[in-house]
Parts: C-alpha cells; structure tokens; sequence
C-alpha cells in the first residue's frame, strides 16, 4: 500500500532526522572512545566510558531503532519497496546489520563502565577505549547514507515482474 504523500513526507523527514542524529551521535561517541584509549589519566577514562554508556543507551541505541523502523515503513510504503531494488536490500541490511550489532555490543559498554565507576585508577587505566565498534558502524552508517541519496540503478526479478504487471494493469486501465 502507497503512502499518501503527506504521510510519505512526514515519514521521510523522521526517517532523514533519526539517521542523521544517529550518525551525529556516533560521531560523538567515537571520540569518548579514543579519549578513553589514549588518556593516561583515571578520572578522563572513567567520564568517557560513563560518558559511552548512556550515549550509547540513551541516544544511539534509540536513534538506530528510530532509523531501523523508519527505513521499514519507507520501503513498505513507497515505490522504492523493501525487495524491488538492490540498493534498498543493501541498505537495509547493513542497517539490521549495525543495529544488531550494536545491541549485541552494549552489554559490554555497560560492564566496562560499571567497572569504570567502582574499580581502582590501576584496573580502570586497563579498560583501554572503545574505537574499533564506533568507527566501523561510523563507516557502515555512512554507506547507507550514501546508498539512500544515490540510489543506483538496478531491480530485482521480483522488482521487474512487479514493474511489467503495474505496467499491464495500466495499460489495461485506459
């Protein structure tokens, strides 16, 4: 089912929104991370691993939700479809991608913080940073960015038989 166009645009400017706040809120992160990595200084490592934690469950988290959930809808809702075209199938996998990754990868913020807030400045100089996780999905989020404003060229068998049979319902039509 077609979205009506006001619907279509309102669902589009939320899902343009929530992907740009998530890629500005890893952007965030990822120097949390570093700081944590290179600081030799206890109380730098604490904050930016506290800092991770609720960037991470509070922003992150929902905006990759947000974006996951929106991405959904715009497919189902509009021309472009979730299997009608290569470039939409690509999105959204690296999106469920990121997103499950990135769930799967908070528990361990979380543990590391926890220590960061209870353990001795020796134990927390050796919870290092957080930078390979931030800097891959950064790249990851990015190419979905890019996937979305170009989106090249080529459909899928399912996406030419839905254009033949749109096309002969139209014909048939007049």
């Amino acid at each position: 089912m077609m979205m009506p166009p006001a619907l279509r645009r309102a669902a589009l400017a939320v899902h343009v929104i929530t992907s740009v706040g998530w890629i500005g809120a890893v952007v965030a992160y990822l120097p949390l991370g570093i700081a944590a990595a290179v600081s030799e200084q206890p109380q730098t490592v604490r904050a930016a691993w506290i800092a991770m934690e609720l960037t991470g469950w509070l922003v992150i988290v929902p905006l990759g939700m947000l974006v996951f959930l929106t991405g959904l809808v715009m497919s189902l809702g509009t021309v472009w479809g979730l299997v009608r075209h290569y470039w939409v199938i690509v999105a959204f996998a690296l999106t469920t991608v990121a997103l499950v990754v990135l769930l799967l990868h908070m528990p361990s913020v979380t543990t590391a913080a926890r220590v960061a807030r209870t353990a001795d400045d020796a134990t927390v100089l050796q919870l290092g940073g957080d930078v390979l996780h931030p800097a891959l999905g950064l790249l990851v989020l990015v190419v979905v960015a890019v996937l979305n404003l170009y989106k090249p060229r080529g459909t899928t068998r399912y996406g030419q038989r839905r254009r033949a049979s749109d096309a002969a319902r139209a014909t048939q039509r007049s």
